[in-house]
């Protein structure tokens, strides 16, 4: 049996908390990746915890009727507990060596075992098509996981929202093709 998982980056954010809301135009996204997903014959979605991850699939739940698997293995990647005023340097570096680690931070390596973990489970089910939303580096990360060549240029050219359909074979190889970017969509 194929599988297909709709890896979805939340729509744009009032800011990085876990709590943070989406913007107006966030939610206005949010409805549109609905449009969109809704004829894609989802069977499951898995969502990150954070409010802007919920909010952004939250629409395609209602008119679906699907309900939202909240998911703690979809949390963002904790680059560090401290203030890092280089962090998106430091973030780069840790796309290249998957062990490096910050102050109270986890590894790229640690961050995508988790994620992966999840993944696997979701791929193990009897279900064929799904939806999962997280985070910008957590997506990178899981991406990079099934394609090595996708690093910190990739992510940097991820949007909010952002879509790639993983596809995969009875072998389990994947295919991944990016479905959303910006405003290209509709």
């Amino acid at each position: 049996m194929s599988k297909k998982i709709y890896l979805v980056r939340h729509c744009k954010a009032e800011g990085q908390s876990p709590e943070a809301p989406l913007t107006k135009e966030g939610h206005l996204d949010a409805k549109r990746l609905a449009q969109y997903l809704s004829n894609k014959d989802i069977d499951e979605i898995y969502c990150s915890p954070f409010l802007r991850a919920q909010q952004t699939i939250l629409p395609l739940s209602h008119e679906t009727g699907i309900p939202i698997h909240a998911d703690r293995r979809l949390s963002e990647k904790v680059l560090s507990t401290c203030d890092l005023p280089d962090w998106i340097e430091k973030l780069r570096r840790s796309f290249d060596d998957m062990t490096l680690k910050f102050e109270g931070g986890e590894s790229s390596l640690e961050a995508t075992k988790r994620a992966v973990s999840c993944m696997d489970n979701i791929l193990k089910s009897n279900r064929e098509t799904y939806v999962v939303v997280t985070h910008g580096c957590l997506m990178a990360l899981i991406l990079k996981h099934y394609d090595s060549s996708f690093g910190s240029k990739e992510w940097e050219k991820l949007t909010n929202p952002d879509i790639y359909q993983l596809s995969f074979d009875e072998h389990m190889q994947s295919k991944i093709t990016q479905v959303w970017h910006e405003k290209s969509l509709l």
